[in-house]
């Protein structure tokens, strides 16, 4: 019976690779020959304003004068600031709005649905819209703040270090909250007699939280905060839009894209994306460490 079923198990496995054959072929065609031409390249002076150099090998110079870039330093220093501050914020207002919708009430799939409206719109198109909000003469977030007596007068927001990073925040926050919202009620769908079971025996609101939805939601946490990581560390389309950049606002990731197509520095601008590949990858697998040793104790 064992040989049966190993044989049956051997023969769905090959099935499974066969099917998958193809994708992880036309997958790494698409996407790893990218990368690899990226990591090539960032070992070569590769400058089209002088294409008379020709483009030869450096080694690790340009990956060294990433040390000695001050401005790539700052760069990094924000976007990782940028990054702890939206996922944190995320994850209370996403949390908190995945417990209120898998409570029963009238019209949650109304508002299920309704909440999911800001994520389906386009990082571009959102910053866009946020930027006509936050705008110093006709903006409504300035006018909202006027009446209600917090500023005594219309400021331009997007014209400070200060201002530019809380619009940010706010804006990513608001665009992605939602997503966060949507994965942790996705862990909170369980047997609703665990919690009458944990009633009937004495546990209290903040019992109940710890010991029974929290531990529950842990893979689904792990898992949100791993994606919403990795996407705000990568973040370009939305400071393009909303400052471009400006009053030390600028991510790695525009610095490299700057690097490449307004420097034509393809050489140094490869090697800032090979150190944000590198980057994401730590913390992709730091956070697979934590979720592996989660669903193992499991």
């Amino acid at each position: 019976m064992r040989t049966k079923k190993m044989k049956s198990q051997i023969k769905e496995a090959k099935t499974a690779w066969a099917m998958l054959t193809p994708a992880l072929v036309v997958l790494a065609l698409i996407q790893g020959y990218p990368i690899l031409r990226t990591f090539w390249l960032s070992f070569h002076e590769m400058n089209l304003k002088r294409p008379q150099s020709g483009f030869p090998w450096i080694g690790i110079s340009n990956y060294a004068k990433i040390f000695t870039d001050s401005r790539a330093g700052e760069d990094i220093l924000f976007t990782l600031e940028f990054t702890v501050a939206t996922v944190v914020l995320e994850l209370i207002i996403g949390f908190a709005a995945a417990l209120v919708m898998n409570r029963v009430f009238k019209g949650r799939g109304l508002v299920r649905a309704a909440i999911l409206v800001p994520w389906a719109i386009p990082t571009s198109v959102s910053a866009m819209m946020w930027k006509f909000i936050y705008n110093d003469q006709y903006g409504m977030f300035n006018d909202i703040l006027y009446r209600l007596g917090i500023i005594d007068g219309y400021k331009a927001w997007l014209s400070t270090t200060s201002g530019s990073f809380m619009a940010m925040v706010i804006t990513d926050v608001w665009k992605t909250a939602p997503y966060m919202a949507l994965l942790l009620l996705a862990g909170l769908q369980v047997d609703e007699g665990l919690y009458e079971a944990a009633k009937i025996d004495g546990a209290n609101v903040f019992q109940r939280f710890f010991k029974i939805t929290l531990p529950i939601v842990k893979p689904s946490l792990l898992v949100a905060l791993l994606f919403r990581t990795l996407d705000a560390f990568r973040v370009f389309d939305l400071v393009s839009v909303l400052t471009g950049g400006a009053n030390g606002t600028e991510s790695i990731a525009m610095y490299a894209y700057k690097q490449i197509m307004t420097f034509l520095d393809f050489g140094y601008g490869s090697a800032l994306a090979i150190l944000i590949f590198l980057i994401v990858f730590g913390i992709s697998m730091i956070y697979m460490c934590f979720l592996k040793k989660d669903l193992t104790a499991e």
